[in-house]
């Protein structure tokens, strides 16, 4: 479970970054074409959205590594390794419930969206470009139960 869970964040990795070099390409585009005075309204709306589903990728790739939410004022204050046990999977289960109403939500702006073009490329739908929401609070939702799971057995187990 855990190689399926640790591949699945690679590809949100791989895709976070596939899109990230995307956003950045398109931004040299967008400057070189100003400069030359070259009309590339496109750039906008590629740059944009591959901007975002860079950040949601990348966002819920963190999830993964709890890199991604904490309270390390309060954390670092407790000393006793069951305590912050505890903190770990109340953070968690907050975690869970964002992620799983970023499915919920993302599921729905998905479909009212799906139909609408983009402005600069009509041709495309907007649908595909908010996928990212449900997918990323998916995999967030998958990290998270993976983790809550793992620190209730380490707490039934007694161990730190």
């Amino acid at each position: 479970m855990k190689k399926a869970i640790q591949t699945i964040q690679r590809i949100q990795i791989g895709i976070g970054a596939g899109f990230l070099f995307i956003f950045l390409i398109t931004v040299v585009i967008q400057m070189l074409s100003r400069y030359l005075g070259i009309a590339a309204t496109w750039t906008e709306d590629v740059s944009m959205y591959s901007f975002i589903w860079a950040v949601f990728m990348g966002a819920g790739a963190m999830v993964y590594e709890r890199r991604h939410f904490a309270f390390t004022s309060l954390y670092d204050t407790l000393k006793n390794e069951r305590a912050r046990l505890i903190l770990e999977i109340v953070i968690a289960v907050v975690v869970l419930i964002f992620s799983v109403l970023m499915v919920y939500y993302g599921v729905l702006i998905t479909k009212q969206f799906w139909n609408y073009t983009w402005v600069n490329i009509p041709s495309f739908k907007r649908g595909p470009t908010w996928l990212c929401l449900p997918l990323s609070g998916l995999s967030a939702a998958i990290y998270t139960a993976a983790q809550i799971a793992e620190d209730l057995e380490k707490l039934a187990k007694g161990e730190n």
